[in-house]
């Protein structure tokens, strides 16, 4: 995802200008590619176990490089949608997520500075849904991850740790409340998410 990141602002002014289209990715089936031979499963929507609406700024580091992307995300029982900005407001890539296929979009020609919508996705669902909807998707590839008060680790089937996520929510708070950092310690980059602000309804209440 960092790699995508790494274009400054100013080149994607330049080619915001001369995009007016979006162009649709449509992968099959709810999952996401962790590396080249490995896809994992995603969770369903309806297993975080709350509805949520949420406006985050997403920054990627890598080494001294930092880039942002604004986002949009709302989800629901039956459906995660969200939504990347550029700096100044207009839409460059969407996703949703419901019925088990993920349909994005990216906007024309920004295909390979963006991070891929997936995996956007994908760094949203790990951070937030709780360990037993990972159980199952992570066991079928041999991976496995392990919670405390403020962190999540991932392990793969070496038992070697793959992703630290950091939660500065204060304790008995939503993980949401507080800057969450997604550190790949293998490839060396770090996501820090923030929430600018976000609404959070139990979905028993609804019904």
């Amino acid at each position: 995802m960092i790699k995508t990141l790494k274009v400054t602002f100013a080149t994607l002014a330049g080619i915001l200008l001369t995009a007016c289209s979006m162009v649709s990715q449509q992968p099959t089936g709810a999952s996401v590619s962790i590396n080249n031979d490995t896809e994992l499963a995603l969770p369903l929507p309806a297993e975080l176990g709350y509805s949520l609406t949420a406006s985050q700024l997403i920054s990627a580091t890598w080494e001294t490089d930092t880039q942002q992307l604004p986002v949009q995300v709302e989800v629901t029982a039956d459906k995660v949608v969200l939504a990347g900005f550029s700096s100044w407001g207009t839409r460059i890539l969407s996703l949703q997520y419901q019925n088990q296929v993920i349909d994005t979009q990216v906007l024309s020609g920004l295909g390979a500075t963006l991070p891929q919508p997936e995996q956007v996705l994908f760094n949203l669902m790990l951070t937030l849904w709780p360990a037993e909807a990972w159980t199952q998707p992570l066991q079928t590839i041999g991976w496995h991850l392990v919670d405390t008060d403020n962190t999540r680790t991932v392990f793969d089937d070496d038992q070697q740790a793959i992703i630290r996520i950091e939660y500065q929510a204060k304790a008995n708070e939503p993980k949401i409340s507080g800057d969450i950092v997604f550190k790949h310690l293998i490839q060396g980059y770090t996501i820090t998410i923030q929430t600018l602000n976000s609404t959070i309804v139990d979905n028993s209440s609804k019904s």
